[in-house]
């Protein structure tokens, strides 16, 4: 499956998903106008490859400083795909990084966490400089 680079936008974050090395990241500001338009071709194919995806490795790295409220809703499914992959036996590990002074993306972030059964999460914080 072809890699997916996406520069950021105004609008829309930085997309890396390296489906050969299964690392994928999601970074930047999150308000697309059609937020399925942005995101359902590339969460598509991610679910095609964690679906057939047996006893492998993935990293998923969100660093997002801010999202709406349909980008929430994208990031629910996302979450919900990648617990499915590890509870199928697939070692995969989330990062959430927020901003030292982000509180509001930190608590986000636990809410996120608090709702995975099989994924492992990692809350990071980063130092704003």
């Amino acid at each position: 499956m072809d890699n997916i680079q996406i520069e950021a936008t105004e609008r829309s974050p930085e997309i890396n998903f390296n489906f050969s090395e299964n690392n994928f990241s999601i970074k930047g500001e999150s308000y697309p106008e059609d937020v399925n338009e942005f995101f359902g071709p590339i969460i598509g194919k991610l679910e095609n490859h964690v679906q057939e995806l047996e006893g492998g490795n993935i990293n998923f790295t969100f660093e997002l400083i801010y999202f709406n409220s349909s980008t929430a809703k994208i990031l629910m499914g996302l979450f919900d795909l990648l617990d499915e992959g590890a509870e199928k036996g697939n070692n995969i590990a989330i990062k959430w990084l927020f901003e030292e002074d982000d509180e509001n993306m930190e608590e986000l972030g636990e809410e996120y966490g608090e709702d995975l059964e099989h994924a492992q999460f990692e809350l990071v914080e980063i130092a704003v400089e």
